[in-house]
């Protein structure tokens, strides 16, 4: 089934091309269907990449898919034209009367200042406590999912010594979940960031559970019950070239930053990198859709106000 996305959105040529089933807004309207509504909170500076990488492990499914794109009002992006944003963007403001089956929170590259410095750190704030009434799911990335630990649950970031920058293995610590049904016992995802949550913190709160973590890049899934919250530490969604891009960005800018581990063959930067997550990640987000939004979200998706599911 296809994923409907805003007509012209650029990433319609790019999943196109990858016979990936997109559906335009024109089309849409003539489908008789109750597709899954997910909003995806983009506070990534590279709007369109993000747009791509998720739109593609979300629309790779048998469910179809409406997605709708936001941004922090208070916050102009520097790396994106105004014009794409007027054009695909809405505020929450446009959209908090409405309840969705999915919430999807981006990383933020703000993760070393404090989350009360953010320029848009009370809007995220108004998001997170609205999706507790008016979203059935909540996958949170990166920073997002930092973010949300701390809103939710107290739980601080803590700086790493040296960046975490790379792809690493991952070993699945429940199983059971659905989350990672299908899963072979060791995967691998691509990091990026300075700063992470210590899993002592996390098991001190009763209503979290770790599903999986790494022995490099530490925890990296964490659920509450029934996946009404996903944190994500890493980023499973990135594309091939995204750490060379953003290792050549850093290296032009002259920062001191180390080939990413576990990404180039033999660590050449001259060598075109492995990609063995894609797999991974396109299994994780199917079964998010599928088993955390789709199987227990309600037909009428006013219900979600209401608190009621299919499994109640």
């Amino acid at each position: 089934m296809p994923i409907k996305i805003p007509n012209q959105l650029p990433a319609t040529n790019i999943l196109t091309a990858e016979n990936i089933f997109v559906m335009t807004e024109t089309r849409a309207i003539t489908q008789d269907i109750r597709p899954l509504h997910i909003l995806l909170l983009n506070l990534m500076p590279t709007k369109v990449e993000t747009e791509t990488q998720l739109a593609r492990v979300l629309g790779n499914t048998p469910l179809q898919i409406e997605l709708e794109l936001i941004a922090p009002a208070g916050h102009v992006s520097k790396n994106t034209s105004q014009a794409h944003m007027l054009a695909f963007y809405k505020t929450f403001d446009e959209v908090r009367d409405r309840t969705f089956d999915g919430l999807v929170i981006t990383g933020a590259p703000v993760e070393l200042m404090e989350f009360e410095e953010v320029d848009y750190w009370p809007e995220l704030c108004g998001i997170m406590e609205w999706s507790k009434t008016h979203v059935h799911s909540t996958l949170h990335i990166c920073w997002g999912a930092q973010a949300g630990l701390y809103y939710h649950y107290g739980i601080p970031k803590r700086k790493l010594s040296h960046k975490l920058f790379g792809v690493f293995e991952h070993t699945v610590e429940d199983p059971n979940f659905i989350l990672f049904r299908g899963f072979d016992d060791h995967f691998w995802v691509p990091h990026s960031r300075n700063t992470t949550v210590d899993r002592a913190d996390i098991e001190a709160v009763p209503e979290l559970k770790i599903l999986a973590a790494s022995p490099e890049a530490g925890v990296y899934a964490v659920k509450t019950a029934q996946g009404r919250q996903v944190f994500l530490m890493g980023h499973a969604e990135y594309d091939r070239d995204t750490l060379y891009r953003e290792y050549m960005r850093d290296l032009a800018a002259g920062v001191d930053i180390q080939v990413p581990r576990h990404y180039f063959p033999g660590d050449d930067p001259a060598k075109k990198p492995w990609v063995n997550w894609r797999s991974c990640a396109h299994l994780l987000y199917g079964n998010w859709l599928n088993y955390c939004v789709y199987q227990t979200s309600p037909y009428d998706i006013r219900d979600i106000q209401r608190g009621i599911r299919t499994d109640d």
